[in-house]
């Protein structure tokens, strides 16, 4: 059996999150963050979820 080679479109929702939305990929979200806002808002160091 061949297993396909699999990716993650971070262009939908499920691909979105699945990249984003962890603890263990919480410095990619900041690294993210940080390229489109530090002119405008300053360098994001952490962030916290609200419920």
């Amino acid at each position: 059996m061949r297993v396909k080679d699999k990716y993650l479109i971070p262009f939908t929702d499920f691909g979105f999150k699945k990249l984003f939305g962890t603890e263990s990929n919480k410095d990619i979200l900041i690294d993210f963050l940080n390229e489109l806002l530090r002119r405008d808002e300053g360098e994001i160091r952490d962030i916290t979820q609200c419920h």
